[in-house]
């Protein structure tokens, strides 16, 4: 390079290479930082382990579905694995592109996006604030969805689920009378407007003893049925509680397992609390007397008002929510050592489930602005928990996240957007690449599920939704679709400075397997591939380019619309500039 004096003005010949691409697509306020290796704009290309980019992998079609889907993955083993394809009304479980059954499910297509889930073996528990939880077995003739119950005492069958006294229930007192239904029932009248028909079938807990709601004759007067006889009080009872989950208080929120527990976070009236089960008991949840193998539960306890989002097994127990991150460190968790502590305040979204992903043993989640993608991690010490931005860079590509999930073999995180495009993190912290970008397709990204090393997606193609998965194999999507691809270098800058104008007289990408790409509009010339299937390496090149460019915009821009396999190296530019 030599520099020389014009009219005034610096004006000097260069020659740039970009050898890396380990920052992806950067937003426009970060072109100027030298130390980013970043580009304007990365469509349905990934970045690979040395830097390179390289077209993504075409989509192969699995099956047709019949309507919307959100996908879940299912493994048992490693020759077991299913996708399962929540819609309206059904589960339908696929292996393959066969179908193996379809299933009936309570939810509706409004509540398939709130739906939370954790499998531990052959079994996946289903929660929703309005449902009962379900559970899914894979049985030896295929799959079956049933309710999940608590456990019952044997001797006078007295149900093992939480009580609790809600806010609402402060002041209220019971009269507890005598009813001519027999001697194990009685009438319940209350010192306010307390029953609604949604207490049928609920469950209480006063006088040492369990009720259930018989029937509801007024908002104050209710008729119950307990388990063997009982002494009429002499006075109101003031200690009295509820089921924690029932139709009427609504059911848990989150779910996950824990140290051999079942863990459930928030429910739909009690948003701050969380219940674990026995160890090994994962359908009993009653404290008993605080044996260390006991039934333990707490409550969030800050100065806002928390709504617990969700509940994640890792190192420690996290717990999600709506405006903070907290984490239980016991080892083993018993009910005598709960050491529970708030470490951060970020916040996750409470109107959807975007379930978070474990990479590298940090725990990957969005934040409540659906704006930040958060890695929650302890420090070296492994005490604290930090929450870093993962896509610091790239908030321009964050718009209104839907659905998530992680590939650990290609080290990929999708995330599907509601404008139906699909934004693509290649993560390999090892060699310091951490690159988003944005895949398209021909329709829209509706769901992604990550089975063993495959990523599944729902995609919506005009008035049809398709199963497709991703597949090195396939250059194209869907039923032969062709997409294209795009690389835009960042605005020029020169010496650490903005160039003021620039002139290009020649571009080259070095490449490898390459059969096809444009860059800047002209077809580059590659050698004849005939005899090498697998396309052409070494360096292309347009020349002659001419035209000084504004400074602004990107100097580079390689395309291509051919389904033609294309992996860049390098780029190179030639010209001079004024500054």
């Amino acid at each position: 390079m030599h520099d020389s004096r014009i009219t005034g003005e610096y004006m000097g010949n260069f020659v740039k290479t970009i050898n890396s691409f380990a920052n992806g697509d950067i937003a426009p306020e970060f072109y100027t930082h030298d130390n980013l290796s970043g580009l304007a704009a990365l469509v349905n290309m990934d970045v690979i382990a040395g830097g390179g980019l390289r077209r993504r992998a075409g989509l192969g079609r699995v099956a047709e579905l019949g309507a919307s889907a959100r996908l879940i993955s299912f493994s048992v083993g490693q020759d077991d694995e299913y996708i399962l394809a929540i819609t309206a009304g059904h589960i339908y479980v696929y292996n393959g592109a066969t179908r193996v059954c379809d299933i009936i499910a309570p939810w509706t297509a409004s509540d398939i996006a709130q739906i939370q889930y954790a499998q531990r073996f052959g079994t996946m528990i289903f929660v929703h604030p309005e449902y009962q939880p379900r559970i899914l077995r894979k049985t030896a003739t295929g799959f079956d969805l049933t309710t999940f119950e608590f456990a019952r005492s044997d001797d006078d069958m007295t149900v093992h689920m939480p009580f609790m006294r809600f806010d609402d229930t402060r002041d209220i007192k019971i009269t507890v009378t005598a009813n001519s239904a027999g001697n194990n029932f009685a009438t319940f009248t209350t010192s306010a407007a307390f029953w609604n028909t949604d207490c049928v079938g609920g469950t209480f807990l006063l006088m040492a003893k369990q009720w259930t709601v018989h029937q509801v004759t007024s908002p104050t007067v209710a008729v119950m049925r307990t388990n063997g006889a009982f002494t009429l009080p002499t006075a109101p009872i003031t200690d009295w509680r509820e089921a924690a989950f029932s139709t009427r208080r609504g059911w848990p929120v989150s779910i996950t397992f824990h140290q051999d527990r079942l863990v459930f976070g928030g429910a739909r009236d009690y948003p701050a609390g969380v219940w674990m089960s026995g160890v090994g008991r994962h359908n009993d949840f009653d404290v008993g007397t605080g044996l260390d193998d006991q039934a333990i539960f707490i409550t969030l306890l800050s100065r806002q008002r928390q709504q617990i989002c969700t509940v994640v097994s890792s190192d420690n127990l996290q717990i999600l929510t709506t405006v903070g991150e907290w984490a239980i460190a016991n080892k083993p968790l018993t009910p005598s050592s709960v050491d529970i502590k708030q470490h951060t305040s970020v916040g996750s979204i409470a109107s959807r489930y975007l379930p978070p992903q474990q990479i590298e043993g940090a725990t990957i989640f969005i934040s409540a602005n659906g704006r930040d993608i958060r890695e929650l991690c302890l420090d070296e010490l492994g005490e604290n928990y930090s929450a870093t931005d993962l896509c610091a860079y790239a908030k321009h590509l964050m718009t209104s996240p839907t659905d998530i999930a992680y590939n650990q073999s290609t080290r990929q995180l999708f995330i599907v957007m509601a404008d139906g495009s699909m934004a693509v993190l290649n993560h390999n912290a090892a060699l310091n690449i951490s690159a988003w970008g944005v895949y398209q397709t021909r329709g829209s990204f509706i769901s992604v599920a990550v089975l063993g090393d495959e990523t599944y997606v729902v995609v919506r193609r005009g008035d049809k939704y398709w199963l497709e998965k991703f597949s090195p194999d396939a250059l194209s999507d869907g039923d032969a679709l062709p997409f294209s691809v795009l690389a835009s270098g960042v605005p020029l800058r020169a010496s650490g400075h903005n160039a003021a104008r620039a002139r290009i007289r020649r571009i080259t990408a070095r490449v490898m397997d390459t059969r096809s790409l444009f860059i800047n509009d002209v077809r580059a010339d590659i050698p004849n591939t005939a005899q090498n299937a697998s396309g052409y390496t070494g360096d292309v090149h347009v020349s002659q380019l001419g035209w000084t460019r504004d400074t602004s915009v990107a100097p580079w821009t390689i395309t291509s619309e051919d389904q033609l396999p294309i992996t860049i190296q390098s780029v190179t530019i030639y010209g001079n500039y004024t500054i």
